[in-house]
């Protein structure tokens, strides 16, 4: 049963059929993970707070610089120098205290991710380089955890949702390297804000309705937005059966 005080923050949410009391209850029960605390992870986490995820543990070893904030809105001139893990809790806090956060401020090894996935009901992969993004799928994959993943570069994005079993096609599935010989980072390429933002709310809406009603979702299906353009296309992403990470008997190590 909700508290009074988590149904009237709630009762817009609640008020949906799709999601109504029990829900809600998923949502303030479930554990997630962030991975990358800049654009999309911060957008991501304070929705998600928003939202009532119970719990969240942001990763992040980067820190706040201005050139961040025309696109991180969670972020102010006063968290300039601080960690973002440390400063984006900090954010969520004062927007819903009954979050539980945790900030883990180092680079996400392998190793770390397999520890902090084995605990978390979900993950949003918000990382902005290739060998971080398929040490995440590696750890959800090894887990069996869902996986929310999102990119943002220039004027475009794209999204896409992982089941996390064997049976199903991976994030390796669709890109089977770890380097890209194109420019991926915003630092290198330039990126629009609202874009970022736009990613990060789809991020979110998967999310939700991951822990909400996956059943209702399409594992490995990419979805690719132009902000140019103004448009988006999706794809289903075709397993790989010899899928060096997610095909059956693979050990990932």
């Amino acid at each position: 049963m909700l508290s009074n005080q988590e149904f009237l923050r709630y009762q817009r949410q609640i008020m949906l059929p799709e999601l109504g009391e029990n829900g809600q209850r998923l949502l303030l029960d479930a554990k997630v993970l962030i991975v990358g605390c800049g654009g999309l992870g911060s957008a991501v986490a304070l929705q998600l707070a928003g939202a009532g995820i119970g719990k969240l543990v942001l990763c992040d070893d980067d820190s706040v610089e201005l050139s961040n904030l025309h696109r991180q809105l969670s972020y102010r001139e006063s968290d300039l120098g601080q960690a973002k893990a440390k400063a984006l809790a900090g954010q969520i806090q004062r927007l819903n205290p009954s979050i539980s956060t945790r900030s883990v401020i180092r680079r996400m090894s392998l190793d770390l991710l397999n520890i902090e996935v084995s605990m978390a009901d979900l993950v949003v992969d918000c990382s902005d380089n290739f060998p971080t993004r398929q040490d995440i799928n590696k750890a959800c994959i090894s887990n069996q955890t869902q996986l929310v993943s999102g990119a943002a570069i220039g004027w475009d994005g794209q999204v896409a949702y992982f089941d996390g079993q064997h049976q199903s096609a991976c994030y390796h599935c669709l890109y089977p390297f770890s380097k890209s010989n194109q420019a991926t980072k915003c630092s290198d390429t330039g990126v629009m804000g609202p874009s970022v933002n736009m990613i990060g709310s789809l991020q979110s809406m998967l999310a939700i309705r991951a822990i909400t009603e996956p059943e209702t979702l399409n594992t490995g299906e990419l979805m690719v937005f132009n902000g140019r353009e103004m448009s988006h296309q999706k794809f289903a992403i075709e397993k790989d059966e010899s899928c060096a990470v997610c095909s059956e008997g693979n050990n990932n190590e």
